[in-house]
């Protein structure tokens, strides 16, 4: 017999480094495998071959199969997962299998052992040869998900004819796309015909048989798109045409599956989804675009908390390939390198429907007198727009029917159980009101009386999108009102419906959060009101100004696109404000250069890199103590030279389900500096942890801070 081989696994655990298996002929980097971990069965990713193990050969494992059921993941893939676990310092198993569709990583679905005839999977193969009546079709396997893939639509929609702006636009990118590689940023004001140029630069790829992949940020921006995209670039499926996958988290198991192999096959040849999309194997892959790309979405906040943005450019850069960012509001971070000459700057300086942008006014809350919220101003453009039969949005980005609960007599408020944050009131028809924590989602219900003094008089204190729309119903009553948020889009093809019904004309006023403030074309909007926006101007982190401008100039974009004389209008405590001045003005220009040239003062992202700390306990101080040691362990290494270490202080929250949190910032003006600290720092920090009650993790590149 053969002396074997061993193969270098990677596997979802919370764990540095790979984990050797022995097997008698060697097997190709990214094939799955099936493994004993424990007393758990699991899959894993093959990542190299090894000659000797790097423990003892007599506490080696065999490998329980090898699933070829599907080829080796590409080589591009697997660099770009290695990239990934080594920027966001994340292990490289918690990278490369969560990147799967759950189906190709549930040992459940595989059984056996490997024999002459190859791997056993369930879902394709019985005992004697025999086929179940339904394997053809079974959701959740490589058969199933085969048999069901569907064809797509097949009429053609006619192209529109582009203004000058786009026409120019349109040649600068095509130089990108013969160039081969390199980063745009495509800067149009909302409503310039941005996702035009996408589509005309995925046709000219599809035509060379490239693959694209257009990236947006939510999931609710994936249908009108999806449906603009089928009917531009999708003819009849007998003709040849490529094919269109859409992918994003709330797709089934199997029909995620069945868009991820799709893709990874080369048989379908646009990809559109969220930024879990970024991750599929395209191979041959021409064109990617990040739309919205300045968005927040883009950040995973959980698991490996990566940025799908810059993933996205550096799998364009890996490949050669060019990458488009498109945004009315770009990243500082990105247009920086665009002022820098980084980037190839595109420029859509006005409305492709040749209407003006909407005027922008503030509305001045100090001294006016206010109607649950609402300025006698915002009411009675509201009415207008409806005596002219046109829509109106007004948009709260809070959801819920108020923020707290009070009791006028004691000052009580309520407070979640688990969390050190304020229960939001929530109204349910039919049900009674409860109170929800937006953080570890416990509910209980409103209590009838003050659970401290007794007063059955309690008040809800200021005003979320339900209350919103009760107020709106009952001033407004021959209004059609339409409220889209979290809560009215839970269940699956709830939110499809309500777009439909605004884009039908089927609604007057439409209530939304930030779920309605971009990428959404309201041809009916005439008017936007926009409530509470002054709760971002003063907050911790120093990304909320461009936050809140980028948000209130998307959201002031939904209005006045089909139609001349459209109107926003923003109530404020701070008409002063430099970011509310800059909104008037539709100056993004001007205010990224203000807050630019502020970071750099201050020495802030995008002038300097960041990594954050995070540690949880069931004792704060326990969190803050390990923190301390930490800080205090960098401080001790050559390696900490040129990076700066704050203080380490709680969460803003700090408590989330009955855990309690603290972080600690690391900073540099160099980045190089920053990765080296973490590379010795990080693999010390279990040791320092001691108790397993402690947990801790890692952030490079933080977006909340």
């Amino acid at each position: 017999m053969s002396d074997p081989v061993y193969l270098a696994v990677a596997l979802d655990v919370p764990l540095p480094g790979l984990f050797d298996y022995a097997h008698d002929v060697p097997v190709a980097p990214g094939v799955r495998v099936r493994v004993m971990f424990g007393r758990r069965a699991m899959i894993g990713m093959v990542w190299a071959v090894r000659q000797q193990p790097q423990v003892a050969p007599d506490k080696v494992r065999a490998i329980e199969s090898v699933l070829d059921d599907l080829p080796p993941l590409p080589d591009d893939w697997l660099r770009l997962a290695g990239f990934a676990a080594r920027y966001y310092h994340h292990p490289l198993g918690e990278v490369v299998l969560p990147a799967l569709p759950p189906s190709l990583r549930k040992p459940s679905a595989y059984t056996g052992a490997r024999s002459a005839g190859g791997p056993v999977c369930r879902a394709d193969r019985r005992p004697g040869g025999r086929q179940p009546r339904h394997a053809a079709s079974a959701p959740g396997t490589v058969a199933g998900a085969e048999a069901a893939v569907g064809s797509p639509d097949a009429a053609r929609g006619q192209a529109p004819q582009l203004t000058a702006h786009q026409q120019a636009a349109l040649a600068r990118l095509q130089t990108l796309l013969s160039g081969g590689h390199g980063v745009a940023l495509l800067h149009g004001v909302t409503g310039s015909g941005k996702t035009e140029l996408y589509l005309r630069l995925a046709q000219q790829v599809l035509a060379q048989g490239r693959q694209v992949l257009l990236l947006v940020p939510e999931i609710n921006l994936t249908p009108q798109l999806e449906q603009v995209v089928r009917d531009r670039l999708m003819p009849d499926a007998a003709a040849g045409a490529p094919g269109l996958a859409i992918m994003h988290s709330r797709l089934s198991e199997g029909d995620r599956l069945r868009a991820w192999l799709r893709v990874s096959r080369g048989e379908a040849s646009l990809l559109l989804g969220t930024r879990l999309a970024l991750m599929t194997p395209m191979p041959r892959l021409g064109l990617i675009v990040v739309d919205e790309e300045h968005d927040a979405s883009y950040k995973q906040q959980d698991g490996l908390r990566y940025s799908a943005r810059d993933l996205a450019i550096w799998r364009g850069h890996d490949l050669g390939i060019p990458v488009v960012l498109g945004s009315a509001t770009p990243s500082l971070e990105t247009w920086r390198h665009a002022q820098e000459g980084d980037y190839q700057y595109v420029s859509l300086p006005e409305r492709a429907q040749t209407q003006p942008l909407p005027d922008i006014r503030l509305v001045d809350t100090r001294r006016a007198q206010l109607e649950q919220g609402f300025t006698p101003q915002l009411l009675q453009a509201l009415e207008a727009r409806l005596r002219q039969g046109e829509q109106s949005l007004v948009f709260i980005n809070r959801r819920g029917y108020a923020p707290v609960l009070r009791c006028p007599s004691c000052g009580w408020v309520s407070q979640c159980r688990q969390c050190t944050a304020h229960t939001v009131v929530h109204r349910a028809s039919g049900r009674r009101a409860v109170l929800q924590c937006h953080h570890c989602g416990d509910t209980q219900p409103v209590p009838r009386a003050c659970p401290d003094c007794g007063d059955q008089d309690l008040q809800p204190m200021g005003r979320g999108t339900q209350r919103v729309e009760e107020f709106l119903a009952e001033h407004f009553p021959q209004a059609r009102i339409v409220r889209i948020d979290a809560d009215a889009t839970r269940r699956k093809g709830s939110a499809e419906a309500l777009f439909a019904q605004v884009h039908a004309g089927e609604a007057d006023i439409l209530v939304g959060t930030q779920m309605v403030s971009k990428g959404h074309d309201f041809a009916g909007l005439g008017l936007v009101g926009v409530l509470n926006a002054d709760a971002a101007l003063f907050a911790q982190d120093f990304r909320a100004p461009e936050r809140l401008f980028a948000q209130l100039m998307q959201v002031a974009g939904r209005a006045g696109r089909r139609a001349a004389g459209a109107q926003v209008l923003v109530q404020t405590d701070y008409p002063d404000q430099a970011v509310y001045q800059a909104l008037c003005r539709h100056d993004y220009s001007g205010f990224a250069q203000a807050s630019l040239a502020e970071r750099q003062d201050l020495g802030l992202p995008p002038f300097s890199s960041q990594a954050l700390l995070t540690a949880q306990a069931p004792r704060l101080a326990d969190a803050l103590d390990f923190l301390l040691a930490v800080r205090d362990c960098a401080a001790s290494l050559p390696e900490a030279a040129g990076v700066r270490l704050y203080d380490a202080v709680p969460l803003r929250v700090v408590r989330v389900a009955r855990v309690e949190r603290a972080q600690l910032l690391l900073e540099s003006t160099r980045r190089p500096a920053l990765h080296r600290l973490l590379n010795a720092l990080l693999p010390r920090l279990d040791a320092l942890a001691g108790s397993a009650a402690l947990r801790w993790g890692i952030e490079v590149d933080p977006q909340d801070i």
